[in-house]
Formats: structure tokens, C-alpha cells, sequence
């Protein structure tokens, strides 16, 4: 692959889709930031996020690495650009699911058949989006959590590392699945959920 990839973002997220952007046979990276200088895992940072529109050249592919659901939309937004799907090579992909332009699917993650996953989503490493499942535009689905048949998953929201959500349940726009949660029936928009099975923490709650 001769094209150049750059990737908007040089934090932890940015390292992870370098290094699958690598096996994916990307050999020229860039990445632009706008809290770091220098270089980042041997590539050049060539500046901030807003930077972006000044590299485009018809040969270039871009991606946006940020882990926060908001930020990485208020990028999208703001930018037209060839967005890239990144997709580790360990990642099992179904020939019947589909992916949405910037998406980052990354090592060991599966997506099963009938599986639609919006643009500028979030599969991250060991993470399951079983069959049917829908992910909505900059959805987020954290290490190692498992998203039953059916389910779906509103804009924005986050499922944290190891949550289990149950099949044919809806997950709110802009929801939090805390860590290691266990979702068994659909949420409210916005909430933030945690335990087992999960509840709604409400605002200023402790645990």
C-alpha cells in the first residue's frame, strides 16, 4: 500500500492505529496533535489537529485517534476529509457486516455478520459486536467487552472494558457502560450505568 495515512491524535488510541495501520501495509504515517511535538513511535508529529486539511493531496488517507466520543465528532465535523477504516488483520470481519468510514477496529476484535457499525466508531482490541448488532456514528466499544446478538448501540455512547450486554437490548445515545458491567435490559439515553447487572448511577452518587 503506497498511500500515507495521517492520524489525528499521537496519544495512546493513535499508537494502537499506527501499529494496525502498519500490518495493514501503510508504510508512510504521520500524525498531527495539539499537546505533543517531535515524534511519536518514530513518526513524524507535523503539527496540530487543523493542520489536517493543509496534507491532503489526493494520495493521503486520514483517521481520527482520539478516544473521547465527543472530540474525535467535534473533529469529524469539522474537517471533509478521505476518512480511512482501519482494520488489525487479526480482527475477524464478516463479509456481511459493514463499517462506516473512519472506523478503527482493532487486534483480536470480531464483528459478525449483519453487523453495521456507524462512522468514526470505536472496536477495540478483543471486543465482540455479534450478529445484527447496530453501532452508531462514534459509538465506542472498549477492550475485551461483548455486545450480544441484536443489539444496539446509540451515538456517542461508550460500552467500558469487559461489559457484557445482553441480546436485543438498546444502549441510550451518549450512554457510559461502566467496566465490567452486565447489561440485561435497555437504557436511558445519556446514563451512566455500572454493576451486575447494571444499574443508573445517578449524578454525584458514590461507587
Amino acid at each position: 500500500m503506497n498511500k500515507r495515512l495521517v492520524i489525528l491524535g499521537a496519544g495512546g488510541h493513535g499508537r494502537a492505529v499506527a501499529d494496525a495501520a502498519l500490518k495493514m501495509g501503510y508504510r508512510t504515517i504521520v500524525f498531527l496533535d495539539d499537546r505533543a511535538a517531535g515524534r511519536c513511535i518514530g513518526f513524524p508529529i507535523a503539527g496540530p489537529l487543523d493542520r489536517a486539511e493543509a496534507l491532503r493531496d489526493g494520495e493521503t488517507d486520514f483517521v481520527i485517534a482520539l478516544g473521547d466520543n465527543r472530540l474525535r465528532r467535534r473533529v469529524a465535523m469539522g474537517h471533509d476529509l478521505p476518512w480511512a477504516r482501519i482494520v488489525h488483520p487479526s480482527a475477524q470481519i464478516s463479509p456481511f457486516a459493514e463499517l462506516g468510514a473512519g472506523t478503527v477496529v482493532l487486534a483480536g476484535a470480531a464483528v459478525n455478520v449483519c453487523a453495521r457499525v456507524g462512522r468514526h466508531c470505536i472496536v477495540n482490541t478483543g471486543a465482540v459486536v455479534e450478529h445484527d448488532n447496530m453501532l452508531e456514528d462514534f459509538a465506542q466499544v472498549a477492550p475485551r467487552a461483548a455486545l450480544g446478538g441484536s443489539v444496539r448501540v446509540g451515538a456517542l455512547a461508550q460500552i467500558g472494558i469487559g461489559a457484557v450486554v445482553k441480546n436485543n437490548v438498546a444502549v441510550g445515545m451518549g450512554c457510559v457502560i461502566g467496566a465490567g458491567a452486565v447489561v440485561v435490559k435497555s437504557t436511558e439515553p445519556g446514563g451512566v450505568y455500572v454493576g451486575v447487572p447494571a444499574w443508573r448511577r445517578e449524578k454525584g452518587a458514590a461507587g
